[in-house]
């Protein structure tokens, strides 16, 4: 089951994401702040960068990660996004890769955000929303 996640506005104006757990974001417009597109594009980073993690360790070492930058296209017109860049980007310099190894790391990189992604999935097909306001009363 997946966890029930939240946002409210907090006090002072900003906006908190919750969830049952205990986590939470703070997030909304100005200095400091992600918006609500920001994260969007986060979600998509984060979620190559820890599909790709166990690959990644593997091939140069504990604790060695990705850098992933994620780059939307975006239509004022529709207020929507229409496509994204993502570039993963690794550094194997103390593992002194050879070409061969750092083409099966490429494509091991790729296999595991391929098949563990889900807001990769989730952005590659269109998915409905389904949205209700309720007023209590």
């Amino acid at each position: 089951m997946a966890k029930r996640l939240w946002v409210e506005r907090g006090a002072d104006g900003v906006w908190e994401g919750h969830s049952d757990d205990g986590a939470m974001i703070r997030f909304g417009r100005g200095e400091g702040l992600f918006t609500p597109g920001d994260l969007v594009q986060l979600a998509l980073a984060g979620c190559a960068g820890m599909s790709s993690q166990f690959a990644v360790e593997r091939a140069l070492g504990e604790g060695k990660g990705a850098k992933v930058v994620v780059n939307a296209r975006y239509s004022d017109d529709d207020d929507a996004f229409l496509s994204f860049d993502e570039q993963v980007n690794l550094d194997g310099s103390d593992a002194h890769l050879s070409d061969e190894d750092a083409d099966k790391l490429v494509e091991r990189v790729t296999r595991h955000i391929d098949k563990s992604c889900t807001v990769k999935h989730t952005y590659e097909r269109e998915t409905p929303v389904r949205m209700s306001v309720n007023v209590r009363r």
